[in-house]
């Protein structure tokens, strides 16, 4: 009693648990719904299994010989029975029960199936072979497949059963006269009877072969092809009659007791598997389709074109035949000057390390390896925006420190975000935060800093304390001893389960395997406790249909921050549309070097839409779920199965409206499938000569992995302004082909600022394609002009000497000037000890000219002869050394060479002393010494910058340019080869 009662405790610590974690969330819905059909579907399975197999052992059994036959083959059976027979009872009920428990398990698993088949809806669209409703494919057919599956595995090992038990007790035997088997009546009525059911089963699964053939990976396309429609659908109805028929004639054998019909009928339905399902549609194959394979599959490819658009959103297209010009002109970046003057500079891979040295405060504070990319309207101007959350890192507390009491009770939460611009620095090389600190100051405005939830957090937190009790450390601060602490106001705000009662507390001891939640005075009636708190872990707990985007990002929404996520629902039953691996399709750079983006699961499907857009409240952690697309047929469905867990579009606020963005995932699944499916015309799509690929990312060093999209603002041909946009690349698919440009792909990612529906341009996807003879540099091309260029590589080999290191950012691509501008920031940082990225030049490239230099606006007047009309200055883009002044980032730098209002003034004189080897010097001593005093800058300007000198880190900066200045003047003497 004891022991059940232990086990009950153990259970309602991992079962009740959940109960409380979903009705805190107002979701218990969700839970109910889907632990009540799993229930049902599991007893449905233990009690059809083992009922079946119970009946057909006990029918065996009851039915069984008076006196076994007395022959020799049954008195070697006599040892089985008398050693069964002490166990038969236990036998009887044990082994259907562990085949009932089996089965129940497995049928459990289909719950999604079988709620989507319960609540099926009209998609609207017919398939093109039998005209039904696509709801048949995607909801009905898997349902009936699944039923038709488990009834005949019931029914093969009921018939194993009943044959066993039969055997065993002699109600029939293999040995007699002329060898034939010889049966009693009801071994023989029973046998027949599951024999007949069986074949009604096999035709069954041959007639709804018939329509899953539709939605079957083919060897050059999906669905059916000729020889499917033409024989192999044809040959499935055939042998769906043949088991009919071989079912009656078990029938006939139960009722006249002859075994010669269903003998014969078994073995013409064999001869018919062979000679119809197999030898006749290969026959079609290569006499009738091969020789005229393109003409005959022509019909067949387009229904494959079709659906695969339709399946993966892709019929609105826009495509546009671009002739990129390789010339750069002066003056052809005027049109562009939106374009050009938005140009993110800052890798928010890269620069991760600079929001940590200049705005993590403490080290259990941290940031994300990846940032995120946002718009933002500051000073009435939007702007694009690197952000992240300054989040709570329990591995970053010394080990002295490291207690439950501090762990679960005082480092609850992070706090506050870090924003800086995206297309302009500092004078040093930083980002230009306009929002950063402790407590949080900026444009950002008012809004709640404290982080409970997020992607670093605590497994749990215990938060709450009676009034007047505050020990939660809220933030570090000097003028008050050392920190301010706060309380979460439980009494206001629900944030997680109540964990006040002996009950409550005795649970989540066992759940989290904690004594101290137990007994701790800590732990009071006003306590509340936090867990799950990963904003992917509760939206996937909350909506389990949906298949959640790899990257989650955060926003400050209506004074709040909200992490926002971007869910899926998927099908593998769409007719004719391409299958295509999630997986395969949205690993890339960032997903295989990054923790806190991943890329989706490895499941294979043909249908996908980004219906539902989900937010988690880092505060409170609230989940709110938005039917983003409510035309989508599986999202209607879901929304029948739980009617109370989605809000409309309608209740999306314009704030919250201005920082949704297409997800990156299905942009990722949508361009791998662009690569084949941009060809929509049957015949050049069967040669499959115009395949595209997104091309390897030329930063990842030896890796043969995929550039990832990028969010920047851009203005595509076709377009009147420029726009927030997700981008990629193409280039020739094959292992030997050319690494040119063939498309470039953008969407319209900012859904806009109106509230209850979206911009009407957002998910607009633009393909630009270029002439199949084109000559414009891919990105591994662009890399390699790049790193072979002398004046690049020289000043990179200097800027790379002692103790610093080079960093190349993403390489952009922007379709500008009409053709294809490339923008790379370079970044320096220490190759030891405290490192962190300072963008210090930009590498720019239109068609085969190339500009380096310390700006961007310097870069293209390189590139387009500084007569473009344009300046990427007047963004702030630019990163002069400063001369003094303290270097606060705040839109401007006092005495330094970046006003903050896109313009400059000159850098300072050296200052007396700061040169090398005068100017009579032979150029290989003034080459060396111009290394010497770059070295030496650098490690200055450093040392400065640690101790936050930012008047003697601007002077370091002015010499370490002249330096470079004269071993470029030196190199170039010495004919480029000191470098």
């Amino acid at each position: 009693m004891l022991a059940l009662v232990v086990v009950a405790v153990l259970l309602l610590a991992q079962f009740w648990t959940e109960v409380l974690w979903f009705d805190q969330l107002g979701y218990s819905q969700v839970l109910w719904t889907q632990w009540l059909t799993r229930g049902a579907l599991f007893l449905a399975g233990l009690l059809i299994m083992g009922g079946a197999v119970f009946a057909s052992l006990a029918i065996g059994y009851r039915t069984r010989p008076v006196y076994a036959p007395s022959n020799q083959e049954q008195a070697s059976l006599d040892a089985y029975r008398e050693a069964v027979e002490p166990l038969r009872r236990v036998v009887l009920i044990a082994g259907p029960a562990v085949l009932g428990l089996f089965a129940g398990i497995a049928a459990s698993q289909q719950w999604s199936s079988v709620q989507l088949w319960l609540n099926s809806t009209e998609v609207g669209r017919r398939d093109p072979q039998w005209d039904l409703d696509l709801s048949f494919y995607m909801f009905q057919l898997p349902g009936m497949r699944f039923v038709v599956s488990f009834l005949m595995a019931v029914t093969v090992l009921s018939g194993i059963a009943a044959v066993a038990t039969h055997y065993l007790y002699g109600g029939f035997r293999i040995g007699g006269s002329a060898g034939t088997p010889r049966m009693t009546r009801a071994a023989r009525v029973h046998l027949s009877v599951i024999a007949a059911v069986l074949m009604v089963l096999i035709a069954a699964n041959y007639f709804l072969d018939r329509y899953s053939i539709l939605t079957q990976e083919g060897d050059r396309f999906a669905g059916a092809s000729y020889t499917d429609v033409n024989a192999v659908i044809p040959s499935k109805s055939i042998l769906a009659g043949v088991a009919l028929l071989v079912a009656v004639m078990f029938v006939v054998t139960a009722v006249r007791g002859t075994w010669r019909l269903p003998a014969i009928g078994v073995g013409l339905m064999i001869v018919s598997a062979v000679v119809i399902g197999g030898i006749y549609p290969a026959v079609v194959q290569r006499f009738q389709v091969n020789p005229n394979q393109q003409d005959a599959e022509s019909e067949f490819i387009q229904r494959n074109i079709d659906a695969t658009l339709a399946a993966y959103d892709l019929e609105d297209v826009e495509t546009t035949d671009y002739n990129a010009s390789v010339t750069a002109e002066p003056g052809a970046l005027r049109e562009d000057a939106e374009t050009t003057a938005s140009i993110r500079l800052l890798d928010p891979q890269v620069v991760s390390d600079s929001f940590r040295q200049l705005e993590q405060i403490r080290g259990f504070y941290s940031f994300p390896d990846t940032l995120s990319v946002d718009r933002y309207e500051i000073e009435e101007e939007s702007r694009d925006t690197v952000i992240a959350v300054r989040e709570l890192d329990l591995d970053g507390l010394d080990a002295q420190r490291r207690n439950w009491t501090n762990d679960a009770t005082v480092y609850t939460h992070g706090f506050g975000v870090v924003a800086a611009y995206g297309n302009t620095t500092t004078s040093s090389g930083a980002p230009e935060f306009w929002e950063g600190g402790i407590p949080t100051s900026g444009e950002m405005g008012e809004y709640e800093p404290r982080i409970y939830f997020g992607q670093s957090s605590p497994s749990y937190s215990i938060v709450g304390a009676p009034e007047g009790s505050e020990w939660e450390l809220d933030y570090p601060d000097d003028e008050s001893g050392g920190a301010v602490n706060t309380s979460f106001p439980t009494d206001e705000v629900s944030a997680g389960p109540e964990i006040g009662t002996f009950w409550s507390k005795l649970l989540y001891s066992i759940k989290f395997g904690s004594e101290q939640i137990l007994f701790s005075d800590r732990v009071t009636a006003e306590s509340q406790i936090l867990y799950d708190r990963d904003p992917v872990d509760r939206v996937q707990k909350v909506a389990p249909y949906l298949t959640l985007d790899g990257r989650v990002y955060p926003a400050v929404v209506d004074g709040r921050v909200k992490w926002i996520v971007d869910g899926y629902t998927t099908s593998n039953q769409y007719p004719y549309a391409a299958a295509q691996s999630l997986e395969d399709a949205t690993v890339d750079s960032l997903t295989e070097t990054s923790t806190t983006i991943a890329a989706l699961q490895p499941e294979k499907v043909n249908y996908i839409r980004n219906s539902v857009k989900a937010t988690v409240d880092a505060y409170d952690g609230s989940v709110t779920l938005y039917a983003w697309d409510d035309q989508d047929p599986v999202l209607q469905a879901w929304s029948q199965v739980f009617d109370t867990s989605l809000a409309p579009v309608s209740e999306i606020s314009s704030e919250l409206m201005s920082h949704i963005r297409y997800p990156e995932d299905l942009f990722k699944v949508q361009r791998t499938l662009l690569g084949t499916y941009h060809v929509t015309d049957p015949g050049q799509f069967f040669s499959g000569n115009d395949a595209w690929r997104t091309p390897n990312d030329p930063t990842a060093s030896g890796q043969d992995v995929a550039q990832p999209p990028y969010y920047l603002t851009l203005e595509m041909p076709t377009q009147d302004a420029a726009s927030f946009s997700l981008m990629s690349t193409y280039v020739p698919a094959g292992g030997n082909a050319r690494d040119v440009l063939t498309g470039y792909i953008a969407v319209d990612a900012e859904a806009g600022a109106a509230e209850g529906e979206p911009a009407e341009g957002y998910g607009k996807i633009r393909l630009l394609e270029l002439p199949r003879d084109s000559t414009v540099p891919g990105p591994n091309q662009m890399n390699n002009n790049f790193s072979s260029n002398p004046d690049v590589s020289n000043e990179l080999n200097i800027l790379a000497r002692g103790d610093s290191q080079v960093i190349r950012g993403n390489l952009l691509t922007l379709p500008v000037g009409g053709g294809l501008l490339y923008v790379q920031p370079v970044y320096v940082q220490a190759a030891s000890g405290t490192q962190f990225p300072l963008l210090q030049r930009v590498l720019v490239s239109f068609g085969d000219e190339i500009g380096f230099a310390s700006t961007l606006d310097e870069a293209l007047d390189q590139v387009f002869g500084g007569d473009d009309g344009t300046s990427a200055g007047d963004a702030g883009n630019e990163i002069t050394p400063p001369t003094t002044g303290d270097d606060t980032g705040d839109g401007g730098d006092a005495g330094t060479g970046d006003t903050g209002d896109g313009t400059t003034t000159p850098s300072p004189e050296p200052t007396e002393g700061a040169g090398g080897a005068g100017a009579g010097a032979p150029a290989a001593t003034r080459l060396t010494d111009a290394i010497s005093r770059a070295s030496q800058a650098y490690q200055d300007g450093q040392a400065a910058l640690a101790d936050g000198d930012f008047a003697a880190y601007g002077e370091a900066q002015a010499r370490l340019q002249e330096a470079l200045d004269d071993a470029a003047a030196a190199d170039a003497e010495l004919g480029g080869s000191g470098g």
